[in-house]
């Protein structure tokens, strides 16, 4: 038997964690909304596979999660979880974030890598990656009737964005893929902890005064 190389085991064991995370938030999105079953399999499975399919396809590539029953047996035992536990985890708005937050870290490096490797430029692996961890959310927020958490004055895809860039810089600087995609999602998920923390968000147009009706 032929053993996998160690950054290919990394590789897939971050697949399962953002899989999870990603699942997780939108099963807890589902259960908010009061979403029967299979509205808590839909839901969870927009939220985890939507952005990869969609780098999927603008690169060209075959949809990865097609080909990955194991996956998607994994989203789909998350939402099913979710919903058995939703009485005791529909107030818990915090782990919703955090989860998201997870899943955003994980998939905006291991999008950039996955461009990387289909022979994309740098500045388009980087746009990749924040595609791959921001879309599947877009889509949970529209099917859920809610504005896009990215349109949300949230620091969101800018926590991506610094993810997907940090990894892309390091491993232009040879740092080796391991070291570069382990910190760029620290990056993303540290710039994303701080905002959940600190309660930063970016500048809505108009300032202050708009937001006190003071404005045009």
């Amino acid at each position: 038997m032929v053993l996998a190389a160690p950054f290919d085991l990394a590789l897939e064991a971050l697949g399962w964690v953002g899989t999870a995370a990603f699942a997780t938030a939108g099963a807890l999105t589902a259960a908010r909304k009061r979403m029967d079953p299979v509205g808590f399999l839909l839901v969870a499975g927009v939220t985890a596979f939507g952005g990869g399919a969609l780098r999927d396809l603008l690169l060209g590539l075959p949809v990865a999660w097609l080909g990955r029953p194991d996956l998607a047996i994994l989203a789909a035992s998350f939402a099913l979880a979710v919903f058995f536990a939703a009485p005791a985890l529909q107030r818990r708005v915090a782990l919703l974030l955090w989860a998201d937050a997870a899943g955003m870290a994980v998939f905006a490096v291991l999008g950039a890598e996955a461009a990387l490797r289909a022979g994309a430029a740098p500045w388009v692996a980087v746009l990749m990656g924040v595609m791959t961890a921001s879309f599947g959310g877009v889509i949970r927020d529209v099917v859920c009737g809610e504005i896009p958490l990215i349109l949300r004055r949230e620091i969101y895809a800018t926590a991506a964005a610094l993810g997907a860039g940090g990894f892309v810089a390091l491993e232009a600087m040879g740092t080796g893929r391991t070291v570069a995609i382990a910190s760029g999602a620290a990056l993303a998920f540290l710039l994303r902890a701080a905002a959940l923390g600190g309660g930063w968000s970016l500048p809505a147009y108009g300032g202050a005064a708009a937001e006190r009706g003071d404005g045009p």
